[in-house]
Order: C-alpha cells, then sequence, then structure tokens
C-alpha cells in the first residue's frame, strides 16, 4: 500500500494558526475518537502543543469497547494527561467538560486567587483529526447549532471563538490530518472508522483489514451480524462467499460498502481499534 497523502490547503493554514494561539489559551483539548484513540492523534499537533496543559477528550465512548476505553484513560492519566471519556451528544457533556477543565486548571486559578485576580472563564482550544466528532461537541458545549456537523471528514474549515458558559470559551479549529501516514496501519484503522474520505483507500484492503481485526478480537460479533460466517476460512474467500449469498452476484464493492458501514454506524457492536497491549513505543 502506498503513502498515504492527505493535507487541504486550510488544514495547513489551520497548522499555523494553533501554533499562534497557543499563546491565548489556558490549556488545549485534544479530541480523540476513542476506537483508535492513539491513531486519532495528530503527531504533528502534539509536537505544536507541547508542554502546555492538556485535557484528553476520548470522544464516541459509545462506540468503543469498554473495556479497551477504561485502558487507555488509565495509560493516558498514567502519563500524567487529564482524560475523560465522553459521548458528546449527551447532554451530561457540558457539566463533564466544565468540570474537567476546571480541575485541570484548579492550581493556576488558585495562584491568580492569591494575586488577588478572579479568573471566571477558561480559554482552551480544540484539535484533533477529521470526523473525531468537535463540531458535535461544540454545539453540545454551546447549547445550540453554531458548528456545521457532517458525516465525512473535512467539514469544519475555519476558526472560531465559541462562549460555551460563563466558565468556558473555545476556540473550535478545522480537523489538522498529518501531511502523510507513513504507517499504514495507522491509515488503515481511520479509513475504517471515517477519518479520512474513502477515495484515499482502495475498500477492498479496508475491508479485509476490518474483517481480519474482527475475526481476531470479536469473532462473535461478525457471526452475530453474518449468520453461519465460518471465521476459518480466509478473508477473500468469506469476501467471495458472503457477495454470493448476499445476493449481489460478483459485485464485491457492494460487501465492501456494506461491511464498512456496518462497522462505522456499529452495527457490528462497540470495538476499539487501537491496544494498549500494542505499545511498543512507537504509533
Amino acid at each position: 500500500m502506498a503513502i498515504i497523502q492527505w493535507f487541504p490547503g486550510h488544514m495547513s493554514k489551520a497548522r499555523r494558526q494553533v501554533q499562534e494561539n497557543l499563546k491565548h489559551v489556558d490549556f488545549v483539548t485534544i479530541l480523540v475518537d476513542a476506537r483508535l484513540p492513539l491513531s486519532s492523534q495528530n503527531p504533528m499537533l502534539t509536537k505544536i502543543v507541547g508542554d502546555k496543559p492538556k485535557l484528553m477528550i476520548l470522544n464516541k465512548v459509545d462506540l468503543a469497547d469498554p473495556v479497551r476505553t477504561k485502558e487507555w484513560q488509565s495509560y493516558f492519566e498514567g502519563q500524567g494527561i487529564r482524560t475523560l471519556a465522553i459521548n458528546s451528544k449527551e447532554q451530561a457533556t457540558v457539566k463533564k467538560v466544565t468540570d474537567a477543565a476546571k480541575s485541570l486548571m484548579k492550581d493556576k486559578i488558585e495562584r491568580l486567587r492569591q494575586r488577588g485576580i478572579q479568573k471566571e472563564t477558561l480559554r482552551t482550544m480544540i484539535i484533533g483529526i477529521p470526523n473525531a466528532g468537535k463540531s458535535t461537541l461544540m454545539n453540545r458545549l454551546a447549547g445550540k447549532k453554531i458548528a456545521v456537523v457532517g458525516n465525512k471528514p473535512g467539514v469544519t474549515k475555519g476558526q472560531q471563538w465559541l462562549k460555551t458558559n460563563k466558565d468556558l470559551e473555545i476556540l473550535d479549529t478545522p480537523g489538522i490530518l498529518w501531511p502523510k501516514f507513513e504507517d499504514q496501519l495507522v491509515g488503515l484503522k481511520l479509513a475504517l472508522t471515517g477519518a479520512i474520505k474513502d477515495q484515499l483507500l482502495p475498500m477492498d484492503e479496508v475491508t479485509i483489514f476490518g474483517l481480519n481485526y474482527f475475526k481476531e478480537n470479536y469473532p462473535e460479533r461478525l457471526q452475530e451480524r453474518f449468520k453461519g460466517m465460518d471465521l476459518e476460512q480466509e478473508t477473500p474467500e468469506l469476501i467471495m462467499e458472503w457477495t454470493q449469498k448476499l445476493g449481489f452476484r460478483d459485485d464485491y464493492d457492494r460487501f465492501y460498502n456494506l461491511f464498512v458501514k456496518d462497522v462505522r454506524d456499529g452495527r457490528l457492536g462497540t470495538y476499539t481499534l487501537d491496544r494498549v497491549s500494542d505499545l511498543d513505543g512507537d504509533r
């Protein structure tokens, strides 16, 4: 598989703006997809953020494997990063995020109070890759529709300051990818969850990766969805057999699209593509 490259002009501009605006925020909110807590982090932005206080939000937790979500929370907390797992569609999100922000910045708030400065509003910047759910989170925090929500990557293209309540002011940014994915596995994970455009990777490769991953990690999910699927078969043979069984004749693209959509929509249940146990010091 060739190196995947996708770095639209607005992302390059946003990267520069993130760097310039760091001095205007108290902390940075890093929004990741709970299904891939490591692979959905932009290493380029992580480097830019540096030692700035961070709040890690694992979003779409309703779609992720709850056991692995807890493992990732423990891992990040062990790295000294305050971590919060949420479903940004829930009303409770506002209080959870606000409370986490206050807890993260309590030492700074106390230092200012001792100097006679009452800091009521904390400022943060939300950064993350496309389709991590930033727009949904922004709308939830603001209590109204202020950000465009889409089910495809690259919807938000501008930056805007948003007053969510008296406690929090947020700078929204577009989803920013890094220029190229040299790790093919990261590219496949992002493609399977819809973080990058479908045209960037052949859907047969994405489907084979997804089937192999579910066969190894969640075999019961495949058998629930595709009754009678023989998981001992080689994956290409499974694809050919089930394309026929589903009445698609030799139209394998229909099976690829069906399977990937099922994974993204949660029809195969909750799942997480990154595992703490796989960490070896590299992405």
